[in-house]
């Protein structure tokens, strides 16, 4: 009885939260026409998609910094490329944050390293985006904008600033990034770290030989990062993904429940 009161407590509330932060119809059609790879998912596929992005928008809070103002082509552009990896997992893979700092352009980060000497060495790095543990998270407007994805259009490497991000997102669920993202599937879990290891190793050799490759060089720093610009390409362009990685393409096919090259 209990279970069934909470049930359809819950099933009001959303009903509010889908009606309150609803996406109009010319602004959800902008968004499938700025960003294309969205907008060849099925039907079904982007009406679901649709429907999380209300429900990411009534749950996350979003912070223009440096003046930039978070309009609501801005967010909705943040939230359908967020909600696309959990588009089968469901939205409490993000519960773990709630904040999303936008900046308008990339950022200049202080970091600091200390060498097996001991000795600490400091230096700037350039962020378009950054995932952290317990949030919040900061993408750059400028490496998300339709612009960006036109200046990027016909690059070899695939580049998504927002699926890139979330995907630490998901891979921090269980703690520090590591490639490994939490597993419910036991046969899964078991095959998961041989086969990323083989995939990353391929990938490694054939960054080092300076051949082409679909998944962005950077995947070569470490494996959390092959993870996320490996998800970058499963999203953004599935079909050359599984033509170039077959055995990583369906290794993500069962982790995400999506099949997207197969739309």
């Amino acid at each position: 009885m209990i279970g069934g009161l909470f049930q359809r407590w819950r099933e009001r509330r959303e009903r509010k939260l889908l009606d309150q932060f609803a996406i109009p119809d010319p602004l959800w059609e902008l968004t499938l026409t700025q960003y294309p790879f969205i907008a060849q998912r099925s039907e079904a596929d982007r009406a679901e998609l649709r429907r999380l992005c209300s429900l990411f928008l009534a749950s996350k809070e979003f912070h223009g910094v440096h003046g930039f103002e978070v309009t609501n082509e801005v967010a909705v552009a943040v939230a359908a490329q967020a909600c696309l990896p959990v588009l089968r997992l469901g939205l409490s893979w993000y519960d773990g944050f709630v904040g999303i700092v936008m900046h308008e352009g990339e950022v200049v980060a202080p970091r600091e390293t200390m060498d097996e000497d001991g000795v600490v060495h400091e230096y700037d790095e350039t962020l378009a985006g950054e995932a952290m543990e317990g949030g919040p998270l900061m993408l750059a407007w400028s490496e998300i904008a339709p612009e960006a994805i036109d200046r990027v259009e016909g690059h070899d490497p695939v580049y998504n600033v927002v699926i890139h991000e979330f995907a630490h997102v998901l891979d921090m669920r269980d703690g520090e990034p590591d490639g490994a993202p939490p597993i419910d599937d036991p046969a899964l879990r078991q095959r998961w770290p041989a086969t990323m290891e083989a995939e990353w190793q391929w990938f490694c050799d054939q960054v080092d030989a300076g051949a082409a490759t679909l998944i962005d060089p950077y995947g070569v720093e470490a494996p959390e990062e092959f993870f996320a610009v490996a998800v970058e390409a499963f999203f953004v362009a599935p079909r050359e993904l599984l033509a170039e990685q077959p055995r990583l393409y369906r290794l993500f096919v069962e982790f995400f429940r999506q099949d997207p090259a197969r739309e």
